[in-house]
């Protein structure tokens, strides 16, 4: 199993969230670690008794191709993307695998709260201009589900926090790196789901997202998040590929 973290000037959270995987002790971990940008690394010398592999960019990369670079670097049966600002306090990585015995699982996501206990919207339905304006240009967050107790078959999940199976990740060839930043977890879960393969939420289990809402806060994630937006509305593919599909059984 290997975590993909990139770092965006953020070692700081990142600190915390490797803390909280020497805690868990996870059986045949490795962690790739990607410094987008050069950064104090002084932080990471206690961690040498985790398995953690360093890649430095030479210069910035979006978010899809450092974790498309990450997953070209091992070979492993699933692939862990997490946002540097997760927490893992009460994770349970045993419920995060449940879901994968059916073999058309393709990505499983957990139940992701707020600091403050609140469920956040993690997953949702494919975007629409309506749903798209409501949350880009009206600020409007309105959850697409409802949080369930059992497994829940959904669009997509946010990429903060997500297991895939390396086989379906591989199958649909990864994120697209077209995208730079936003929409590459919405178009990687719809690739999945047009050729076979189920996204999952599982709230059995959940972690803590302390939002790092930048589209907020900066024009340039702004037009980051509207040029995304329009990319996926626009070119999203909507029709089966030629990837590889599994066997048809349902959860």
């Amino acid at each position: 199993m290997v975590f993909s973290i990139v770092s965006h000037g953020q070692l700081r959270l990142i600190k915390n969230l490797l803390c909280d995987l020497r805690r868990l002790n996870f059986l045949n971990l490795t962690i790739i670690l990607t410094i987008n940008i050069p950064e104090d690394e002084s932080c990471l010398v206690e961690f040498t008794d985790l398995s953690l592999v360093t890649i430095r960019n030479s210069q910035a990369k979006g978010f899809g191709e450092n974790h498309n670079q990450a997953f070209e670097k091992v070979n492993c049966a699933y692939f862990v993307i997490v946002n540097p600002d997760i927490r893992l306090q009460d994770f349970s990585m045993d419920l995060m695998f449940a879901p994968f015995v059916s073999p058309t699982v393709g990505a499983v996501a957990p139940k992701v709260l707020a600091p403050g206990g609140g469920t956040e919207d993690s997953v949702r339905r494919y975007p629409t201009i309506g749903r798209l304006l409501k949350r880009v240009v009206l600020r409007r967050r309105e959850a697409d589900y409802a949080i369930p107790d059992q497994l829940l078959q959904v669009d997509w999940a946010a990429g903060m926090f997500v297991v895939f199976r390396s086989r379906a990740f591989e199958a649909v060839g990864g994120f697209d790196t077209r995208y730079f930043m936003y929409m590459e977890d919405a178009d990687v879960c719809r690739r999945l789901k047009l050729n076979g393969w189920q996204t999952i939420l599982q709230p059995a289990t959940s972690v803590i997202h302390d939002a790092q809402r930048a589209s907020r806060k900066s024009l340039r994630h702004l037009r980051w998040h509207l040029a995304s937006a329009i990319r996926f509305l626009c070119f999203s593919p909507k029709q089966t590929s030629s990837a590889e599909r599994p066997e048809s059984v349902s959860v």
